[in-house]
């Protein structure tokens, strides 16, 4: 049986200044302080913060990516951040196809594939989300949405040591609600037979986060449903308090 080490991520999005960076200083002092922790943690601040924050983590258990990469290695592409610019500046990972880079830029499955393929070949892990939408969800179309998005946006040459799925239901994130713990495994339970069927054995060592209003409050209760391998965590990663409170739920 694969076992794999559970990953708390946080997603700042548009959010952090500079003196925010004392966030991540906190967070790096309090992981010292675990011994023989199971989980591995990660925060995706701005692309302006990520030089400095992967500066201030360096010696820690702390590990910095990106939330987003061009996929080109570089060009004319006014505004955006390549995978390489981001391995540079000290990044580990980038997360990729979120719902509000779906949403918000137009986003397709193939551009995230592209991209995909572009963080593998600069030596980025891509966490690569999924989700549906509350309408979605409604008819009854979850699975096929997120089977769909899954085929599109896996790159062939994905492998457990360079991807990541982080399950995302859109009418969850940033709205207090969570579905059941019976919806999450299903879900999961879902995402990890359609992975087999894309990379074979290869799949068991692939993890699969949830994200979607993960608090300290519900953090140890999804956490312990099968299939679910950590979270992918927005609003409680800004502040270390909050964070650390996760992360010290699955002290196990």
């Amino acid at each position: 049986m694969t076992t794999r080490t559970k990953l708390i991520a946080g997603n700042w999005k548009m959010n952090g200044l500079k003196a925010d960076l004392a966030e991540i200083s906190g967070m790096c002092a309090r992981l010292a302080t675990l011994k023989n922790s199971p989980v591995e943690t990660l925060i995706c601040p701005p692309a302006l913060l990520v030089a400095e924050a992967a500066g201030l983590a360096s010696l820690s258990k702390l590990q910095i990516g990106g939330q987003d990469c061009h996929m080109q290695v570089k060009g004319a592409h006014t505004g955006d951040v390549s995978a390489a610019m981001l391995k540079d500046a000290g990044a580990s990972h980038v997360i990729l196809g979120h719902s509000e880079r779906r949403a918000d830029h137009g986003e397709t499955d193939a551009m995230v594939c592209a991209k995909a393929k572009a963080a593998k070949a600069a030596g980025l892990t891509a966490i690569i989300c999924v989700g549906e939408t509350q309408n979605e969800r409604a008819q009854g179309r979850e699975y096929a949405v997120v089977g769909a998005q899954l085929a599109g946006s896996l790159s062939q040459a994905s492998q457990a040591g360079d991807t990541i799925i982080a399950y995302e239901p859109v009418w969850a994130i940033g709205t207090g609600l969570t579905p059941s713990l019976e919806d999450v495994a299903q879900m999961h339970n879902f995402i990890r037979n359609e992975l087999a069927r894309a990379m074979g054995e290869e799949s068991q060592g692939v993890r699969i986060l949830y994200g979607g209003s993960v608090k300290p409050g519900n953090a140890e209760s999804l956490m312990s449903v099968a299939n679910v391998d950590g979270a992918l965590v927005g609003g409680a990663s800004l502040k270390c308090d909050d964070f650390m409170a996760i992360v010290e739920a699955l002290k196990l």
